[in-house]
C-alpha cells in the first residue's frame, strides 16, 4: 500500500517518517518554497508547561510526546548523523507581571490537580529565580520551571526529517503544486500543475494552511487560519542561557532568539510595533541584551484551527483519507512519528484521538 502525504513541513514529514519505520511505501507531495511554511518560521520549543491548560486531553496528548522527544532526536540521528540540537533540560517562563505570575501558576495547579499530582513545576520568586539564572534583570518578578521542556533547532529537524524519509525509501517530491485530488475508497489520484499524476491507496492531508483548499474534496471542514508570528534573532553570544523560554531562548549558534508574537493579522505577517515590544520585553528580562546587536528577524503563519488544538480526522466520505493539523508541530513531531501512524492505519495500538476531531465545532 503506498501511502501520499500532501505536505512535506515538520508535520507531514514526520507523519511520513513514522509510516515508513513501519513498513509502508510513502510519497511526500510538498509545493514550493514561496508557499507559506510555518515549519520554516517556529520559534523551536518541545514545550508543555501550560500547554492544554483548559483542555487536559491536550496537555496530557503533548506530554506523551514530549516523552518520546529524546529517542525520536536519537533515531533521526543514528538514520541521518544529523544532530538536531535536541535539548530536554527544562524550561523558564520570566514574568514581569505578578499578576500574570499568579494566573499561569494557577492554571498550572490545575493541570496539576487533574494529573493527581503528576505535572511538575516550581514557582520561584526573583532571588530563587536569579540563583538559577542569574543574568535576568530587577524587572522580573519571578518565573516557573518545569523539568517537561525543551527547545530544538527546527530547520536542522525538517532537514533530517527529509534525508531519512529518502534514505528509508519515501519519494519527495518538491516544488509541486498539487492542482486537484481526487479520491475513491482506498484509491488516490493527486494532480499536479505539471499534469503529472500520482496515485495511493491512502492519503494524509498535512498541508498547512493548504489544506482548506482540498480539505472539502476529500471529505473534510479543515477550518484552519493564518496566526501571525515574529520573531527577532541577535548576534552570536556567549552562551549564558542555559533554560528555553516560550519567548526567550538561546539556540546552538549562539544567537538569542526572541519571540514568539501572536496576533490575527490575516495574510500579514511583519509589523514594526510588535518587533519593538519583542526586543523590549527582552531587554526587561536580560537587561545585558540592550546593546546586543539584532542580525534579522522574520515572521510565518501559524495553522490554527478554531479552539487552536490540533485536528485528527478521518475522512466520512472516503476509506483511507486522513486529516492532520497543528499550530505545535515540533513539540507534537515525536508522537506523530511514534504514535499517528498506528491511528492512520487503524490498527488495534492506535492512540484514542476522538477528542480531537472535527466534530467538536459541531457542538
Amino acid at each position: 500500500m503506498t501511502t501520499l502525504v500532501i505536505g512535506g513541513g515538520v508535520v507531514g514529514m514526520s507523519v511520513a517518517y513514522g509510516l515508513l519505520k513501519q513498513g509502508a511505501r510513502v510519497i511526500v507531495i510538498d509545493g514550493s518554497d514561496t508557499d507559506a511554511r510555518a515549519s520554516r518560521g517556529n520559534f523551536g520549543l518541545v514545550w508543555i508547561q501550560g500547554k492544554g491548560a483548559k483542555a487536559p486531553h491536550y496537555a496530557a496528548w503533548s506530554r506523551s510526546s514530549a516523552k518520546l522527544w529524546q529517542g525520536f532526536a536519537q533515531d533521526l540521528k543514528e538514520v541521518t548523523g544529523i544532530d538536531i540540537s535536541f535539548s530536554q533540560i527544562g524550561g523558564v517562563e520570566y514574568f514581569t507581571n505578578a499578576d500574570e505570575l499568579q494566573q499561569d501558576a494557577a492554571d498550572l495547579q490545575g493541570l496539576r490537580d487533574h494529573f493527581k499530582g503528576d505535572y511538575p513545576f516550581e514557582v520561584l520568586e526573583h532571588s530563587r529565580l536569579k540563583q538559577l539564572v542569574p543574568e535576568i534583570g530587577p524587572k522580573v518578578v519571578g518565573g516557573i520551571h518545569s523539568p517537561m521542556d525543551g527547545h530544538v533547532n527546527p530547520l536542522l529537524l525538517l532537514r533530517a526529517l527529509s534525508a531519512a524519509v529518502q534514505q528509508m525509501g519515501g519519494r519527495l517530491q518538491t516544488g509541486a503544486k498539487v492542482t486537484e485530488i481526487a479520491g475513491a475508497d482506498r484509491a488516490y489520484t493527486v494532480t499536479l500543475e505539471t499534469g503529472e499524476r500520482i496515485e495511493g491507496d491512502a492519503l494524509v492531508l498535512a498541508a498547512g494552511l493548504g489544506s482548506a483548499d482540498y480539505g472539502a474534496d476529500l471529505g473534510f471542514e479543515a477550518p484552519v487560519r493564518p496566526q501571525q508570528g515574529q520573531v527577532l534573532i541577535t548576534e552570536k553570544l556567549p552562551f549564558f542561557l542555559k533554560y528555553p523560554s516560550g519567548r526567550i531562548r538561546q539556540v546552538n549558534e549562539g544567537g538569542v532568539q526572541i519571540g514568539a508574537s501572536k496576533a490575527e493579522t490575516g495574510a500579514d505577517t511583519t509589523d514594526l510595533p510588535t518587533l519593538q515590544e519583542l526586543a523590549r520585553y527582552a531587554i526587561d528580562v536580560f537587561p545585558m541584551l540592550e546593546h546586543v546587536q539584532l542580525v534579522r528577524s522574520w515572521a510565518a503563519l501559524r495553522v490554527m484551527s478554531p479552539d487552536g488544538l490540533p485536528i485528527y480526522q478521518r475522512s466520512a466520505k472516503y476509506a483511507g483519507a486522513h486529516f492532520v493539523t497543528c499550530h505545535s508541530g515540533i513539540t507534537l513531531a515525536a508522537a506523530h512519528a511514534g504514535l499517528l501512524p498506528d491511528w492512520i492505519q487503524d490498527r488495534n495500538t492506535a492512540p484514542d484521538l476522538s477528542l480531537f476531531s472535527e466534530s467538536r465545532f459541531n457542538v
